[in-house]
């Protein structure tokens, strides 16, 4: 298949795509397909509430990450706060991570893996918001979707949840998901 993984920091037309990236969330999103299972990740903010918190706990013990961990932890209480999704489940990609998509000529080319597809919280794909796109892109991302304030709240709260999770665990054995992972905290803790 033609097309790279995109890299953060390393978009030639971040706008474009993150424009691109917010028309396949919004297609997706458009889908009405009855008895739809839950996405692996399209249930409530709560429900990743233990896992996250032991990762904030077990990234306390490990200083040299440097990882604000009060900051994470007010992150994530925001993100419990925020009102719940209360209008019908969505379908969701539910893995929108760099690896997951292909580009070409900085225009989204493909989206791939498909496996924790489903229906559930919309906040759910907004994964490149923070995984990938800078700050201005990050912006038209939110705009083409018109995504309200406790939408964006959850949403940065899931994408924070599982790079804090990743991080402990594959610090030492994969350098690329480790180098994902510090690099989402990094850009979520900065728009905090």
């Amino acid at each position: 298949m033609a097309g790279e993984n995109p890299e953060p920091g390393a978009l030639t037309e971040p706008v474009l795509l993150a424009k691109n990236l917010a028309e396949f969330v919004a297609a997706m999103r458009s889908i009405t397909l009855p008895g739809a299972p839950q996405a692996h990740r399209g249930g409530p903010v709560a429900s990743l509430d233990a896992e996250t918190r032991a990762a904030i706990e077990e990234l306390r013990g490990i200083p040299q990450e440097g990882v604000d961990c009060d900051a994470a932890a007010a992150v994530w209480e925001d993100a419990l706060r925020a009102p719940g999704w209360d209008g019908p489940p969505v379908w969701l990609h539910a893995d929108l991570m760099p690896g997951n998509l292909l580009v070409e000529g900085g225009r989204l080319l493909a989206v791939i893996d498909f496996g924790c597809m489903g229906v559930g919280d919309p906040a759910c794909d907004l994964f490149p918001a923070w995984n990938l796109l800078p700050a201005d892109a990050r912006d038209a991302f939110r705009e083409v979707l018109g995504v309200d304030n406790a939408t964006w709240t959850r949403g940065r709260g899931r994408t924070l949840s599982p790079a804090l999770i990743a991080l402990p665990y594959y610090r030492r054995t994969n350098p690329a998901m480790a180098h994902n992972a510090r690099h989402v905290i990094r850009t979520v803790l900065a728009e905090a």
